[in-house]
């Protein structure tokens, strides 16, 4: 039924060949316009994986309890010292929302830094805290100039007044030593003419290097579009762009980084354009190459190239029926069916070379080339359906409806396979062959049939050695693992998650109530995988009573100091210059035998000599962060004691949901690069209680989700390709013939991703099902020529169409390894990897078999 069929279809589309081609045309322009209208791109990572999963319940419930807590994009900002780090976040907190209206939401500091930064003293000990007073009253003197003249002129008059005290006897030159050499450090670069180093006041005030690192964040809340292959892209472009215009670039000693859940989303997709970029060019030529070096005529290349274009526009018509928007692993669709319709394609143009050569007609070679592989090709495509439709069941979304997609295009490539191209044929009269079309491989089809027994088992051998270790194959579902090191979103995280206390892999859960949280708290300090529990009572500092009649206490010294009634307007070039000359002398006059004095007073004088320009560049470096200094410590005593109900409203509000729900946060101890220690953390934190969320657990889970999907769908894919073949064929050896070379070609993977070094992650498990298509049609081909009593099989026509269709579709696999996606490179690998193998079971196993079998009944 099926070879009457498709002889009287293709004859008709022979015989009306314009006609075909014209009304496909009209077609293909049509369903590009409405999978251009109708088809969308969802590149929310987040449905990916099934949100009925218990995890993704939890990760759902804390976001909207929290939303505030989500979608932020992460802004990293490093000054050259912690002042000028302070002023670059305020400055760049209030210029984004007013610059970018609508695009920038909002951009906040965290709430637990603010809180921290007033009430920090609260959370020190009584002998740091003791420190830093004596510190504060010691420099009671030079904080009263500056904060009356917060600029140079207010500093130097600070150093003379020392100066004065040490010439009447009062003090002496060693006591004013760390401050003389503070301020050399940037007079000595400029005096040179070298990039000066701004002062850190910090390290100044404390006597000590800072505590507080000269680092900033800020989260920013901006419009996404998940439309775009990168949402927040123009949210990100935005702050750079505000970054560089206020100054914040390398050449000023600033690092703008940007990362979080959204910043490294996007870089992922910018990594995977940019390897589409440097793959797609390189995998066109060489499908090309080996399409005209398969078929030997350019017309029969143009013929299948316009049947794959048609039959891709197609089958992205057919996804916009379906899904309706492509999410980034559906996306893949085009890939698989290029790589497995020019299978179709190559088969029937093959078949039709070698008839028309035996014939010499073509209209009669191309109705006898229906005629043979009307069976096989549309057994192939069903069975390649059946492959991918087995997928949809899962819990992995983004592979299910890949294979439904994929499952839809294979039979729209067998329809275009048996109208458009014999209709392409027609109008574009290929030149008749010279010579046979099957490979010149006899002495190979010879030792095979001589050395059956040895190849079966050699084949059988290997396939014990993968089954052996397939269940150890390495897995890594880190999902930053896939993404290029290199990308700022990338490093900037990684940078982070060095340091524990960032949190960037913390897990949490939620708490009915705070006093639940506190339970919850004592029960996760006592797991030794665990180095820090965070929830609202972590801002409640202990012993504030005395600390707080301390800060009390300087605060009535310093308050007025640092408030002054009256601050003096910035100095002009002149004032400067006459302030530096005074100094320099007093230094002279001071201390003339103190070396760090007069190396400072002859860098001063080489600054007057160079100008007012020189002037203002040391005012920039020794100056600039003072406003932040007296700022932060004016913030710094007004210290009041924190209770539960005075904590501020919005870090309550990160921590306590409106429903009075409490936020547990568990910061990891251990190593989170590493999976074993991952699982190791996650298996501790879930023992306390399953209602966990976070990183850690999404990429274990994630995990699970995926293998065990794969699993499931493998097993089920093979089992519906087994019963179709059985049904179809008609003998269940025949289908097991079909299976056999398949799954030997899997385990041989599974070896050679061993010796390759290859993880299995979210990317290159695709290699399953493309594995499963490609491998079923290979196999059916050989399958069906055996019943049809072939005996060389290496030397057929169906081995040059498979070897070239291999070729064809092995070179836009191996074109993704030199993507600088990891994700992306993994993939390619394997599949070409996992390609070559299954070709090599299917030439040199299965023919095996077919010798050791005998002739098909």
């Amino acid at each position: 039924m099926i070879r009457i069929v498709a002889v009287r279809l293709v004859d008709w589309c022979w015989r009306h060949a314009w006609a075909v081609v014209i009304a496909s045309l009209v077609a293909t322009v049509l369903l590009g316009w409405f999978a251009a209208t109708h088809l969308s791109l969802d590149t929310d990572e987040s449905k990916l994986i099934s949100q009925d999963l218990p995890f993704r319940k939890v990760e759902r419930q804390i976001d909207q309890a929290f939303p505030s807590t989500s979608e932020r994009i992460a802004v990293i900002i490093d000054g050259p010292t912690t002042e000028l780090a302070e002023d670059a976040v305020e400055k760049l907190a209030q210029l984004l929302p007013a610059a970018h209206k609508g695009l920038i939401h909002d951009a906040s500091r965290p709430a637990e830094e603010m809180f921290f930064r007033k009430n920090g003293l609260l959370f020190m000990s009584l002998a740091e805290l003791e420190q830093i007073v004596e510190r504060m009253v010691q420099a009671q003197p030079l904080l009263g100039s500056v904060a009356k003249d917060p600029s140079l002129r207010g500093l130097l008059t600070s150093v003379d007044l020392v100066l004065q005290g040490i010439a009447h006897g009062q003090a002496q030159p060693k006591d004013i030593e760390p401050l003389i050499t503070q301020l050399d450090k940037p007079a000595a670069a400029i005096a040179a003419g070298r990039r000066a180093q701004p002062v850190d006041w910090q390290s100044l005030m404390s006597g000590g290097p800072s505590k507080d690192a000269p680092r900033r964040f800020l989260m920013v809340h901006g419009t996404l579009d998940y439309g775009d292959l990168e949402p927040a892209s123009k949210a990100i472009d935005a702050i750079r762009a505000t970054a560089r215009d206020i100054g914040l670039v390398p050449e000023n000693g600033f690092k703008v980084s940007i990362t979080g859940n959204l910043a490294l989303s996007d870089a992922n997709f910018a990594t995977v354009a940019e390897g589409v970029e440097i793959s797609a060019p390189l995998s066109f030529v060489a499908v090309l190459v080996l399409l005209f070096w398969g078929v030997r005529s350019g017309r029969v290349v143009g013929a299948i190239v316009i049947s794959l274009i048609v039959g891709l526009v197609a089958t992205a018509a057919f996804a916009a029926a379906t899904v309706g928007s492509l999410n980034p692993i559906s996306v893949a669709f085009a890939v698989m069916f290029v790589g497995i319709a020019v299978d179709f394609a190559i088969q029937f143009v093959t078949a039709f070379r070698n008839e028309r050569f035996l014939k010499g007609e073509p209209e009669a070679a191309v109705l006898s080339s229906a005629r043979i592989m009307a069976a096989p090709l549309s057994l192939a495509a069903i069975a390649t359906a059946v492959g991918f439709l087995s997928f949809l069941p899962t819990a992995y979304t983004g592979v299910s409806q890949l294979g439904l997609i994929a499952g839809g295009g294979m039979i729209i490539a067998l329809v275009v396979d048996f109208t458009l191209l014999p209709a392409l044929l027609a109008l574009l009269k290929p030149l008749p062959e010279k010579e046979p079309v099957g490979l010149k491989l006899q002495r190979a089809d010879g030792f095979l049939r001589q050395h059956a027994k040895g190849v079966v088992g050699a084949g059988l051998a290997v396939g014990l050695v993968g089954a052996v270790l397939l269940p150890i194959m390495p897995l890594d579902f880190d999902p930053l693992h896939l993404q290029d090191p290199k990308a700022e979103a990338v490093s900037a995280f990684f940078e982070l998650a060095q340091n524990p206390d960032n949190g960037v892999y913390a897990v949490e859960t939620l708490a009915p109530s705070v006093d639940a949280a506190r339970a919850l708290t004592d029960k996760f300090e006592a797991v030794p995988e665990v180095h820090r529990v965070m929830t609202v009572l972590t801002f409640i500092p202990e012993g504030q009573d005395d600390k707080l009649a301390m800060i009390s206490d300087v605060a009535m010294v310093l308050g007025p100091t640092l408030s002054p009634a009256k601050v003096l307007p910035a100095p002009s070039a002149e004032e400067l210059l006459d302030a530096l000359s005074k100094l320099a002398a007093q230094l002279d006059a001071v201390a003339p035998d103190h070396k760090p004095s007069q190396s400072l007073a002859a860098h001063i004088k080489a600054i007057i000599a160079k100008g007012p320009k020189a002037a203002g560049e040391y005012q920039t470096a020794a100056a600039a962060g003072l406003p932040s200094l007296l700022s932060g410590l004016r913030r710094s005593l007004e210290a009041e004691k924190v209770t539960l109900d005075t904590i501020p409203a919005d870090l309550k509000r990160e921590w306590v949901s409106a429903d009075g729900r409490a936020r547990v946060q568990v910061l990891p101890k251990i190593d989170m690069q590493n999976q074993e220690a991952r699982n190791r953390f996650n298996a501790a934190v879930t023992a306390v209680t399953p209602l966990m969320a976070g990183a850690p657990i999404s990429m274990e889970q994630s995990g699970h989700v995926v293998i065990g999907a794969f699993a499931v769908a493998g097993v089920g894919a093979l089992a519906a390709i087994g019963l179709l073949l059985g049904l179809m064929l008609r003998r269940w050896l025949d289908s097991a013939l079909v299976l056999a070379p398949l799954v030997l070609g899997a385990l041989a993977t599974v070896i050679a991703a061993r010796l390759a070094g290859i993880a299995l992650n979210f990317a290159n498990v695709i290699a399953l099902p493309l594995l499963l298509g490609i491998g079923v049609a290979f196999n059916i081909y050989f399958v069906v020529n055996w019943r049809n009593g072939v005996v060389d099989h290496l030397s057929s026509p169906t081995t040059r169409a498979v070897l070239f269709s291999a070729l064809t579709t092995g070179s836009a696999f191996g074109s993704l390894a030199v993507s600088p996606h990891l994700g992306t490179a993994s993939m390619g690998l394997l599949l070409f990897l996992s390609l070559g193998l299954s070709v090599a079971a299917t030439f040199i196993v299965l023919p095996s078999l077919f010798h050791l079998i005998g002739k098909a009944k």
